[in-house]
């Protein structure tokens, strides 16, 4: 997620949220069956085959259809406009946004003006309402910016208000729940960025919202295949899991606030991932990896300290434990059983991560895949967790003296200490241009540079058909 600069946040409970702007006239639920959602939907989708890949509409002879649909979809965004008061600016801007598309012509779509209005950050609130709709990409869903329309609740339990009203702050962070949406988001999408959406200057961006929904549903399908499939024997607490939805969500949730914060926070080596840069993939694995394990080892502090107290724990501490210890096998499961094997091998920089950990965890004689059953040693593994991910810390340190060339083959060095290279690779036998732009070593990195494991090419076509099943999946699948 992009970091700069924050607003102030408000945080509470959606009746004595402290803005009297945030008071919601009807809930997600209710707003999913209201008129004016159905057929902003409805013209949403209608208009979608309309654009073309950059969201303009460009056969003139179409245009007569596309501004029936806009006027509709204007209409529906100032009707649901006083239902949501907390949006009302944004949505009566997105109605003019889309009534200036139309006015001039239809081209390549411009919403500044709404997107700057949209500020769900400043009503972080159990169960707060947002319609939103831009022309915009959907990461991992489609790279065309087509109008989409989502309908979603803000996911805030009171111990996450805490964690970031404390140590843990992250003003930008708006973790969702999908309620209804159109098709850009019946795909593997699970964010909400400000940065995709059609623009004519890029604004200061001061939230970004994740689907901890989806997560949590495609982490309780795939992690419960795979316990099947590798006869693991899921400890009570984490198997609880598997069946709550709320439960995961709200450990997703956690993950994900201390997971966005880090990474602009380390030692790091100038600005290792903001940066719009091509580099080295296993750069962004690494860089990926390094937040999730920052939020394992702080869920695992949070969970010694509370589990040291020589008092009596109250109600939030007591949820605040259970979810610091959930974060952590969600963090292990989600990244060795989902990461690992979901995507393409074309420079899968997630999968790479969650190869490296299970391979870390083998090596280090805490994970086994003995007699054809996986199984943890779990008084061990937190502490060879928290190990790999301060190796990733002292190669970012180091690395802040390193020139880039230096920092981008002591992070290979890293990777292929414990995972085999393609017998192919070049960076493995240092057949490198190391004289040259480095556009020449990222060239030579190639797309599949650490495949899969034996045990991981089975365990993939054992897997596929679950993993496929998660695209568009949500908390109410």
């Amino acid at each position: 997620m992009t970091s700069l600069t924050p607003a102030p946040s408000i945080i509470g409970e959606p009746e004595v949220v402290e803005d009297a702007s945030t008071t919601v006239a009807l809930t997600a639920a209710e707003l999913s069956t209201h008129p004016a959602w159905l057929d902003l939907k409805a013209a949403a989708v209608a208009i979608r085959p309309l654009q073309q890949k950059d969201g303009a509409i460009p056969d003139a002879a179409t245009h007569v259809e596309a501004e029936a649909l806009v006027v509709r979809i204007a209409a529906a965004l100032r009707t649901l406009a006083p239902l949501l008061q907390h949006d009302t600016e944004y949505l009566e801007a997105a109605g003019t946004d889309f009534e200036r598309w139309a006015a001039d012509g239809f081209g390549v779509p411009d919403f500044h003006d709404a997107l700057v209005a949209f500020r769900p950050e400043l009503t972080r609130a159990d169960g707060i309402p947002h319609v939103v709709v831009f022309p915009m990409y959907t990461q991992n869903g489609s790279t065309d910016r087509l109008v989409e329309a989502v309908l979603i609740e803000v996911i805030w339990p009171e111990f996450v208000a805490g964690l970031e009203a404390g140590d843990y702050s992250n003003p930008m962070f708006v973790p969702i729940r999908f309620v209804d949406f159109t098709p850009g988001y019946d795909t593997n999408s699970a964010v909400l960025f400000p940065e995709t959406v059609a623009v004519r200057e890029i604004p200061p961006f001061t939230w970004g919202a994740i689907f901890a929904d989806r997560e949590a549903a495609r982490f309780r399908r795939v992690v419960r295949a795979a316990a099947e499939i590798t006869r693991l024997e899921l400890p009570e607490d984490a198997a609880r899991m598997l069946d709550d939805q709320q439960l995961t969500e709200q450990t997703f949730v956690m993950w994900d606030l201390i997971h966005d914060r880090t990474h602009m926070r380390g030692d790091l080596p100038f600005d290792p991932f903001m940066i719009k840069q091509r580099m080295p993939f296993f750069l962004y694995s690494l860089e990926e990896l390094r937040c999730d394990l920052t939020a394992f080892r702080e869920a695992v502090a949070i969970e010694r300290r509370l589990a040291a107290s020589e008092t009596p724990l109250d109600d939030a501490d007591t949820v605040l434990l259970e979810r610091a210890k959930l974060v952590q096998y969600a963090v292990i499961f989600d990244r060795i059983f989902r990461f690992a094997i979901t995507g393409s091998r074309v420079r899968n920089y997630d999968g790479l991560g969650g190869q490296l950990l299970f391979a870390w965890l083998h090596q280090h004689h805490v994970l086994h895949w003995t007699d054809t059953k996986l199984t943890f040693d779990w008084p061990e593994v937190a502490d060879v967790v928290i190990a790999l991910g301060e190796r990733i810390e002292e190669l970012y340190w180091r690395s802040i003296d390193r020139p880039k060339t230096a920092h981008w083959l002591a992070a290979y060095e890293l990777v292929s200490s414990t995972l085999t290279p393609h017998p192919a690779s070049r960076w493995a036998v240092r057949d490198l241009p190391l004289d040259g732009p480095p556009k020449g070593l990222t060239d030579a990195v190639l797309d599949d540079e650490f495949p899969l494991s034996m045990f991981y090419e089975a365990l993939s076509k054992k897997m596929a058909d679950v993993i496929a099943s998660t695209a568009g999946i949500t908390g109410r699948s």
